[in-house]
């Protein structure tokens, strides 16, 4: 009998201890996805204010010149500077860890970035074309290829922070079953009710 007195309660706090042991495991592993999911959420965000700000003061300046209020000339230094920018930012992009199931936010601004640099190519071509023009022709290739490349770039700029604004949606749950947390974006809400 006394032998029992003393193995209930040892058998309870081992039921106990192992019981903590599974609930903390589980709420580390939820902590470690949430630490991770901001994480990325914090960088992606981080990086979307810097393309926008360097995107903008660029697409500004190319518009100028498309629109012949400075001359075609001028506009060399902003795009390769920006240019330099975007392929910095693509690497930084390129770089960022995240949650397994969400990195594709992070390879779709990579896609945009990449569009961002071919659109900043397309407008340094016009630019060479127009500051050299001596031909109608080729003032419309010139004309056409600023355009495009503006465009482009004016797209690429939206996409990115369309990307970005989807790391928002981030969420970490518990599968079901309860074994492990995984992060997931979630769905669009819809804003009609019936």
């Amino acid at each position: 009998m006394t032998e029992l007195a003393i193995l209930l309660p040892l058998v309870g706090f081992v039921a106990l201890a192992a019981l903590t042991v599974i609930v903390l495991r589980r709420a580390g592993s939820i902590v470690a996805k949430t630490r991770e999911a901001e994480g990325f959420r914090l960088a992606i965000r981080d990086l979307a204010v810097r393309v926008e700000t360097s995107l903008d003061g660029a697409t500004g300046r190319i518009d100028a010149v498309r629109r012949g209020q400075v001359p075609a000339d001028s506009i060399g230094p902003t795009v390769e500077a920006a240019t330099e920018a975007v392929a910095r930012y693509a690497d930084e992009a390129r770089a960022i860890s995240g949650p397994e199931r969400v990195v594709e936010i992070r390879d779709d601004i990579v896609a945009e970035l990449e569009r961002a640099g071919r659109a900043l190519e397309m407008v340094e071509h016009g630019a060479t074309i127009l500051a050299q023009v001596r031909r109608r022709g080729r003032e419309l290739e010139a004309q056409t290829a600023l355009k495009r490349g503006y465009l482009n770039l004016l797209h690429a700029r939206e996409a990115v922070a369309r990307h970005a604004a989807r790391v928002e949606d981030l969420k970490v749950s518990v599968e079901p079953g309860g074994r492990n947390a995984v992060v997931t974006v979630r769905e669009p809400r819809s804003d009609h009710t019936m």
